[in-house]
């Protein structure tokens, strides 16, 4: 069966007290998300379920080892998803507010690509 690209959509994130690279790349990809209209899917091709959908999510960030894409994947409501995290983003000069993350004073921003593909039947 042959797999096809159907959308893809860009997102923005940012974490600015914690430079936690998670936090930044969900809201990248939530981000990417609330612009994404699948209603294709179903009006177009008769999909139910979603099934034989499949979504890869891309996100840049500092630090992407740092970055828990098992919480990207959970992140997204419909079919089959895979995630990675790869270098880029950006790192910005910030300001320690302690009781949000003590040592850190960094504004961690990342970018998201979520790509749908759907089988060909």
């Amino acid at each position: 069966m042959e797999r096809r690209r159907y959308a893809i959509e860009l997102g923005y994130g940012a974490d600015l007290h914690g430079e936690d690279m998670t936090k930044a790349a969900l809201r990248a990809v939530k981000d990417a998300m609330s612009r994404t209209c699948l209603c294709g899917l179903v009006e177009v091709h008769g999909r139910d379920r979603f099934s034989g959908v499949h979504v890869h999510v891309e996100v840049a960030v500092p630090e992407p080892l740092q970055v828990d894409c098992d919480e990207l994947v959970r992140a997204v409501p419909i079919g089959t998803v895979s995630a990675q995290a790869c270098q880029g983003g950006m790192r910005a000069k910030g300001l320690e507010v302690e009781c949000f993350g003590p040592g850190c004073s960094d504004i961690v921003c990342a970018c998201a690509v979520l790509t749908v593909y759907v089988d060909e039947k």
